[in-house]
């Protein structure tokens, strides 16, 4: 399945967001028509290079499944989220689980940077925080 945004989503999003990491991420997204996956493929590769993750795996999934337990087990980024779904206009709010999300990352050994980040934000905003944590737990 694709996880897409649509022109009116990148178009309000160009409007909010100001970081210039973030804006690398959104002119990738314009670029790959708003598909999530191969903009989160690109900023990867361009940061990382080439790297064989595996035949039919996905990239971006592959990232999130490392990640998902900081996301799902951190109750302030979880909750900075919520908050921003209820109002998703605030710039301020979407630059703070951005950032979030890259110290958390971090932390844990994760090396991504904002422009990926912002990537994974928005997938995780574009699906649902709850459905993100609930119904994405990696198979054992």
């Amino acid at each position: 399945m694709t996880t897409q945004l649509s022109p009116t989503e990148l178009q309000e999003l160009q409007q909010i967001i100001a970081d210039e990491q973030a804006q690398k991420a959104l002119t990738t997204l314009q670029q790959n028509n708003g598909d999530l996956e191969a903009s989160f493929d690109e900023l990867w590769q361009e940061q990382f290079g080439k790297t064989a993750f595996g035949k039919n795996k996905s990239l971006l999934q592959l990232t999130l499944n490392e990640i998902r337990a900081e996301i799902c087990g951190d109750e302030g980024l979880q909750g900075k989220i919520k908050e921003y779904t209820k109002n998703p206009g605030s710039a301020a709010l979407l630059n703070s689980i951005i950032g979030s999300l890259v110290t958390v990352a971090a932390v844990h050994g994760i090396p991504i940077d904002a422009a990926i980040a912002t990537i994974v934000v928005l997938y995780i905003l574009k699906i649902g925080i709850n459905v993100f944590c609930k119904y994405t737990e990696p198979v054992q």
